[in-house]
């Protein structure tokens, strides 16, 4: 996998807070997109970005407007023909992907590799109609990529075993923490994580057992400190397995399964309660909220990404 020419296909928050990572660590990178208003503010995102990490010390000031100027904005596939990564990172839409890449592999050499950075669709339905299916992955960045480190690589039942190292060797070297998947599943690993304690914190809210302000703050104050340690099962582990055997017999058939407790988000849905950008989901987004959201996040910004 050739990396002295990289590209980013979409150029929204997410693709810029790729791209920017990229820059960080000495790479030049091409940001493509439709929308020539998203290439025009590509400076003025990543800006925000690298000032956000200046701000909590994590990124010197006197770097940035070398930074900056490894971002290159591109409305022409042309541009990135001679790409050896393409990361995309467009709508999840899979027949937008499918035209995509086959706009794509009429430029580009045969074993440049597309990541896509898609966060569901499964590897062997996107690369369905490829020439050359074998040069598909997913590298799956989280939402934010310049605090949040975890890459989730995932191979299709085609991806060269080879691409999949080389990418992890690299993300790895920009300071990512990259991990690569044995095989495809919904949700990969991070969204199946995510999403069952999810279930039972709706769970817990919608059974009368705690509000959702108490489940937020005990989820902050254990296990959101723990799981920055240590993972579920190191901490089994230390626990001791015949103590988490005895607490599973009894425990687990208490907890949520099925999606009755989904008709709690289904309610505030319908009222048009649907979280930050309507102003009110399970909290009421002011300014002050707000606010104190971006204390919090500035703080862990301060320690978490400390060497």
């Amino acid at each position: 996998m050739q990396t002295n020419h990289i590209s980013v296909l979409g150029a929204g928050l997410m693709g810029v807070g790729i791209a920017t990572h990229f820059a960080r660590f000495g790479h030049d990178v091409w940001l493509y997109d439709t929308d020539n208003n998203r290439i025009a503010d590509i400076a003025t995102v990543a800006s925000g970005i690298l000032d956000e990490l200046i701000a909590t010390d994590a990124f010197a000031d006197t770097d940035k407007t070398t930074v900056l100027s490894r971002l290159h904005g591109t409305g022409s596939l042309e541009d990135l023909a001679i790409s050896g990564l393409l990361i995309e990172a467009i709508p999840e839409r899979i027949e937008l992907k499918h035209a995509l890449y086959a706009q794509l592999e009429a430029l580009i050499a045969p074993e440049a590799v597309i990541a896509s950075n898609t966060s569901g669709l499964p590897p062997d339905a996107l690369a369905a109609n490829l020439a050359h299916p074998e040069r598909l992955l997913i590298a799956h960045f989280w939402h934010p990529p310049h605090f949040i480190p975890l890459v989730e690589i995932v191979p299709g039942t085609a991806t060269k075993p080879e691409y999949l190292r080389e990418l992890q060797q690299l993300l790895v070297s920009m300071q990512l923490e990259a991990v690569v998947l044995d095989r495809a599943a919904p949700g990969f690993v991070g969204n199946r994580l995510q999403f069952a304690l999810l279930r039972e914190a709706l769970h817990i809210v919608k059974s009368g057992i705690a509000s959702a302000e108490v489940v937020d703050q005990v989820m902050r104050a254990s296990l959101g400190r723990r799981y920055a340690m240590v993972g579920p099962l190191e901490a089994a582990d230390m626990t001791g397995l015949s103590t988490v055997q005895d607490i599973c017999r009894h425990l687990l058939p208490e907890l949520a399964t099925g999606s009755d407790m989904m008709s709690l988000v289904a309610e505030k849905v319908a009222r048009g309660d649907t979280g930050l950008r309507s102003g009110q989901g399970f909290y009421r987004w002011d300014d002050s909220r707000k606010e104190y959201i971006q204390q919090r996040r500035e703080h862990q910004l301060r320690f978490a990404l400390k060497p």
